[in-house]
C-alpha cells in the first residue's frame, strides 16, 4: 500500500474529540486537497503536499479554476477560484514569491477598469454555475472578489503595479458602505485585517461594526435566530455569527462583540458539528456534488477559528 505521510487513525478515548471526528469525516469524504490541509493543520502535514494538490487546480494563465471553489464549475480561471487558492497559500506561509507574481499577472489581466476584481469573468459562460451567481459580459467591480485578495497579498507583504488602483478600490467600497450584507463585510474585514493604515483601518472598522449591529447581520442570540432577518437573495437560514466575522481573536471585528456574544457564538460554532464529523454549509445547495465538496473546507474552517480562540478540539 503507498505510503500517504498521515498519521493511522488512533483508537485512544480521542476517538470522542471533535478533531478525531473531523478526521474521519475528511477521510471519507473530502478532496485531495483539503484532505492535505486538514493533515497539514492538524496532523503535522506538510505544505509541500498542499501545495502540490492546488497546482491540480492552476491554468497557465496563472488564475486557477476546475472547480476550485465549489459553486463555480468548468476549468475556465476566475477571481473567486483564484482568491480560494491564495487562502491556501497563506495559511500554509507559502503566499510569496514567482506563483504568487503569475497570480497577479492574472488579476491584472481580468481587473475591471477602476482596477478592482469582478466576482466573476464572463469566461465562466457556458459551464455550470450556482443560480446565485450572476454572469454578465461586462462584470462591475466587486468588494467581494477584490477585498479578501488585496487582504492577503498585504499580509503576506506582497507588491505588484496592480495592488495600488486595487486598495484605492477597496479603500473607497468599504468606506461608502451604507448597507451591506454578511459576505461583503467578511471581505472588507479580511481587507482590514491586514491595510497598511491600521489608524485608517480602525475607524473604518468601527463604523462597520456599528454597522453590522444596527442592521442586524450577525446573530448575537443563537437561541433566538429569528429575531436576526436573513439577508435578501441568501438561503433560509443563512445566518451569520460573531465568529463568521471575527475569525481570530486578532481581527478587527473582535471588538464589535462582547466577550460573552463571541462565547455564545463559539459554543453554537463547536455543537454545530454533525454526528458524520462534519459541519455543516448554511448557503443554498444547488447540487449534490458541490454540497460534498464545501463540507470538509467549512469543517477545517470551523476548527481553526475553534482552535484560533483556544477551544480544546483535540
Amino acid at each position: 500500500m503507498a505510503e500517504t505521510g498521515a498519521s493511522p487513525l488512533p483508537t485512544t478515548p480521542r476517538a470522542h474529540s471533535p478533531i478525531f471526528r473531523a478526521e474521519h469525516f475528511v477521510w471519507l469524504t473530502a478532496r485531495v486537497l483539503e484532505q492535505r490541509l486538514f493533515a497539514h493543520h492538524f496532523l503535522h502535514g506538510g505544505a509541500d503536499a498542499v501545495e502540490t494538490a492546488l497546482d491540480a487546480y492552476r491554468n497557465q494563465d496563472g488564475g486557477y479554476g476546475h472547480a476550485l471553489e465549489p459553486d463555480l464549475r468548468g476549468p475556465v480561471s476566475q477571481p473567486l477560484h483564484t482568491s480560494h487558492a491564495l487562502r491556501v497559500l497563506d495559511s500554509i506561509g507559502r503566499c510569496g514569491g514567482q506563483r504568487v507574481e503569475r497570480v497577479c499577472r492574472y488579476l491584472t489581466s481580468v481587473s475591471t477598469a477602476d482596477g478592482a476584481l469582478p466576482a466573476v469573468h464572463p469566461s465562466q459562460r457556458g459551464y455550470p454555475a450556482a443560480p446565485f451567481v450572476p454572469i454578465v459580459d461586462d462584470p462591475p467591480s466587486d468588494l467581494l472578489a477584490t477585498g479578501p485578495v488585496v487582504g492577503l497579498l498585504h499580509r503576506n507583504e506582497v507588491w505588484h503595479a496592480w495592488l495600488f488602483r486595487a486598495t484605492d478600490f477597496c479603500w473607497q467600497a468599504v468606506e461608502s458602505l451604507a448597507r451591506s450584507h454578511p459576505y461583503e463585510i467578511q471581505a472588507a474585514v479580511t481587507f482590514l485585517d491586514s491595510a497598511a493604515d491600521r489608524r485608517r483601518a480602525e475607524a473604518a472598522a468601527d463604523r462597520l461594526g456599528r454597522m453590522v449591529r444596527e442592521q442586524r447581520l450577525a446573530v448575537l442570540d443563537p437561541q433566538q435566530p429569528e429575531a436576526f432577518p436573513v439577508a435578501p437573495g441568501y438561503a433560509p437560514g443563512e445566518h451569520h455569527f460573531p465568529h463568521d466575522y471575527a475569525k481570530t481573536p486578532r481581527s478587527v471585528a473582535r471588538a464589535w462583540f462582547t466577550d460573552e456574544e463571541m462565547t455564545r457564538s463559539l459554543d453554537f460554532l463547536e455543537g454545530e458539528q454533525h454526528e458524520d464529523g462534519g459541519w455543516p454549509i448554511r448557503w443554498r445547495q444547488w447540487a449534490p456534488g458541490t454540497a460534498l465538496e464545501a463540507r470538509p473546507m467549512v469543517t477545517i474552517e470551523a476548527l481553526r477559528t475553534l482552535r484560533a480562540y483556544g477551544r480544546c478540539i483535540g
